[in-house]
């Protein structure tokens, strides 16, 4: 081959190899991703025929993530993540922990050391964030309240995975290892300490400065009204933001973008710049798959088929049931620990990267890096099934068990308000569905003109915060009758659902009207054509942003120019 075409053959190999076995993948009702691994595998050096640079796919699936990351950036925001961190920080430290220690213990009595019995450990532990997304994205969960809590969830692990992947070094000595140590290396406090404080100073300038400085930028770029400038400064953002976090302040290139996307979300292109790198993205996360594919090594499979098995059982089944049972125990439905579970019942990026780590320091046994590397593939492929399981699961465990049904009531300590609710907000009162950016503004409207009201949201830590305001709130997804009837909708005047949450809204206007045939409905939505068929079927008063959005601009001018106003002089005076 000539190594001078390199890139060209590479990306032309994965490109066509992907798209041929992923669309075979999908014909025969497997998803896509497989194919896509399958095409690795085919173009790697395990597989004879074609081989392609395995260093150049690394790289460009690099560039992957980054986009992928910043996309994921740009709908979840600093705010999203602090409204789950009661969750997931215990959730996903525990976990980690949990999982480490299994490994590390069925690595020890494989008979390997401590250094690599728990790099082992570690690499089970690490869920993939591109599987991740890929998977909720492709079922409408990247929105929802399970899918923030899993993304904020593998936020988490990503930080202590880039701490580890920074302490590892100073560390192999302790832990074994067989490289030898540079003599001039700083102490281990200073090392954690220097990292502890690169990662605060990145993550203070990104949420002080960029979240004033990107938006800025985007506006200028904007300004100029070039289409292609505009996508060059998204991509040139993530891309230039990620690699300047990992050599300045030692962030991976994934957090880097995360963060990036998150402070961009501040400007009102976020939509845009959104769309216009998801072409990039989709393309990009393509050839990660592919690059994942191109490392593995079949003849693994042949050679330890138990150990693979003990690998994939700790990573499928061992993350899920210990994921869930995190959720339960922090008093979340069982739904939500069933998404969780599915969510983290995968292993990839970071598990390569902390394997081929541990790998070069002399302390993971090559045969761990190939039983690692069979997780990462088989789990990835098996992902996309596990959550096509979590309805048929749920609904089988709530007709076998008592304690199913019990767990799936939510054990709610904000399901209900509290008995010492005045009762200015049971009787005449506004029942608001949703607290985001929406519900805010309206609340605030009903504040200024002291009308009362109740909210209705899922994030329960949003309710804990604003019960603490002396706010009346009820923590659950509207769509559930309970919700409602714990908002005392029976009394209520009104019913104002802020959020635009398509697939419910029937149900919970349907739950109002059964239970307060007189009340009052308002809806929100984003589609038009949704927003038709709202009004068609009488449900109540539909507002469609777009719409309002025009009405408002329309009522302005109208007022500026008003009837038998000389309008060409005012125009000019």
């Amino acid at each position: 081959m000539d190594h001078s075409i390199s890139l060209i053959t590479t990306v032309a190999a994965a490109f066509a190899g992907a798209l041929v076995l992923g669309f075979i993948a999908e014909k025969i009702k497997v998803p896509a991703l497989v194919g896509y691994l399958l095409a690795g595998i085919m173009i790697g050096p395990a597989t004879p025929g074609f081989v392609a640079d395995v260093n150049i796919a690394s790289q460009l699936s690099e560039i992957g993530v980054m986009l992928l990351m910043f996309g994921v950036g740009l709908h979840f925001s600093p705010g999203d993540l602090l409204a789950v961190r009661r969750i997931a920080i215990p959730g996903a430290v525990l976990q980690m922990g949990l999982t480490t220690a299994v490994g590390a213990v069925i690595a020890s009595w494989w008979t390997w050391s401590l250094g690599g019995s728990l790099i082992f450990g570690l690499s089970l532990a690490c869920a993939s964030t591109v599987v991740l997304l890929k998977s909720l994205e492709a079922r409408n969960l990247l929105s929802t309240m399970n899918g923030r809590i899993a993304v904020g969830w593998l936020v988490v692990q990503d930080l202590v995975t880039v701490l580890v992947l920074v302490l590892l070094p100073p560390l192999a000595g302790v832990l074994g290892s067989t490289t030898a140590i540079a003599p001039d290396a700083a102490p281990l406090w200073m090392t954690i300490g220097k990292t502890l404080l690169q990662v605060s100073i990145f993550i203070a300038l990104m949420l002080v400065v960029g979240r004033r400085a990107l938006p800025w930028l985007l506006w200028q770029v904007a300004r100029t009204g070039s289409r292609e400038l505009f996508t060059l400064s998204v991509i040139a953002t993530a891309i230039g933001i990620a690699y300047g976090a990992s050599v300045i302040f030692s962030v991976s290139f994934a957090l880097g973008a995360f963060f990036a996307g998150t402070v961009m979300r501040e400007s009102e292109f976020s939509h845009r710049a959104a769309e216009e790198s998801l072409p990039l993205r989709d393309a990009f996360s393509v050839l990660f798959f592919v690059s994942v594919g191109m490392v593995f090594d079949p003849a693994i499979l042949a050679a330890q088929p138990v150990r693979v098995l003990c690998v994939v059982a700790i990573v499928i089944l061992g993350n899920f049931f210990t994921s869930a049972a995190l959720v339960i125990l922090l008093r979340y439905p069982l739904n939500t620990a069933l998404s969780i579970g599915a969510s983290l019942g995968q292993i990839g990026e970071f598990s390569i990267i902390l394997a081929g780590l541990g790998l070069s320091l002399g302390l993971l046994p090559a045969e761990g890096m190939s039983l690692i590397l069979a997780g990462v593939l088989i789990s990835i492929g098996l992902n996309s099934f596990l959550f096509t399981l979590i309805g048929p699961l749920r609904k089988w465990a709530l007709s076998h068990s008592d304690l199913a049904r019990e767990l799936d009531q939510r054990q709610d300590p904000y399901a209900e308000l509290p008995m010492s609710t005045e009762r200015k907000y049971l009787e005449g009162q506004v029942v608001l569905v949703g607290y985001g950016r929406v519900g805010r503004r309206i609340a605030k409207a009903m504040d200024e003109r002291g009308i009362p009201y109740v909210i209705a949201e899922q994030n329960r830590e949003i309710v804990e915060d604003i019960r603490k305001k002396g706010m009346a709130a009820v923590s659950g997804n509207a769509a559930d009758p309970a919700v409602l009837i714990q908002a005392h909708i029976a009394n209520a005047a009104m019913l104002v659902v802020a959020t635009p949450d398509t697939l419910n809204v029937r149900h919970m206007a349907k739950t109002a009207r059964a239970l307060n045939p007189g009340i009052e409905i308002l809806l929100r939505t984003h589609s038009e054509d949704e927003s038709i068929l709202l009004r068609k079927e009488e449900i109540g008063d539909v507002f469609f942003g777009e719409e309002e959005l025009a009405k408002g601009m329309a009522n302005h001018v109208l007022n500026r120019f008003k009837p038998g106003d000389n309008w060409h002089e005012s125009t000019h005076t």
